[in-house]
């Protein structure tokens, strides 16, 4: 027990270090809206389009997303569901773990919860965190996850940035990414394409937010005619006490 609590401790602090050694660069906060629909249904394409080559979401169903987004079944196979795939199967990746430890050194983690675990302004910040650093095996780094092995899958369409050091003394420390070579889309346009897949991501996380919220509209309408009904109760019982 008390070495599982170390263990946590240390991973707790891993992670406090690591985000506080880029906090000097601003990278913006995340405007995805889980409730916005077509939103969330242009970042379901995003996922399949530049993701799930690498990552499962094997907690979702194409059926299950479908239905909730509002898509219709020829809808989700033109823009989401992948040829010779069925409606009922799971977002899985189709990369072999031993190529993914042999290119990356990790397999590339499910991401169902990983808006829960990380949130979405650091999913936001970590896919527009980029930047150009020869060092690496990929050929550029990340200020939100330094020396991360995932490659800059997006770069063609946020284009190419640079890191701006610090460079007063010894403190190398990254201030800010400038964009050296621009992509396809300009920085706008990349900011809401990344809102986009944070927003699906979110949802992947927790689909049942959606009926959640509808039956929490019911719920709370129950409790209020209860809390009517409740207080006619005791005046009714302490009528004859007053």
């Amino acid at each position: 027990m008390m070495k599982a609590l170390i263990g946590f401790l240390i991973l707790a602090l891993s992670f406090c270090a690591q985000a506080s050694s880029n906090s000097s660069v601003d990278l913006g906060d995340a405007d995805a809206d889980v409730f916005d629909l077509e939103s969330v249904r242009r970042g379901a394409a995003a996922y399949v389009n530049y993701c799930v080559g690498c990552h499962s979401v094997k907690h979702l169903r194409y059926s299950r997303l479908g239905a909730d987004l509002k898509l219709k079944e020829d809808d989700l196979r033109k823009d989401v569901l992948l040829d010779g795939l069925k409606i009922q199967d799971s977002l899985l990746s189709a990369m072999d773990k031993e190529d993914a430890q042999e290119w990356f050194g990790v397999e590339p983690p499910d991401l169902s919860l990983i808006a829960r675990a990380r949130g979405v302004d650091w999913l936001y910040g970590y896919l527009k965190g980029f930047y150009a650093d020869p060092s690496r095996p990929s050929g550029v780094n990340n200020v939100v996850f330094p020396d991360v092995g995932m490659p800059n899958v997006l770069w063609e369409l946020q284009g190419l940035q640079k890191a701006v050091h610090n460079a007063k003394g010894d403190d190398k420390a990254i201030t800010r990414l400038e964009l050296a070579q621009p992509g396809k889309l300009t920085p706008k346009q990349y900011d809401q394409f990344v809102n986009d897949l944070v927003a699906f991501l979110s949802y992947a996380g927790e689909p049942s937010q959606y009926q959640r919220l509808r039956l929490g509209k019911y719920v709370i309408f129950g409790l209020l005619i209860l809390a009517v009904l409740f207080y006619k109760l005791k005046k009714a019982y302490w009528e004859g006490v007053e």
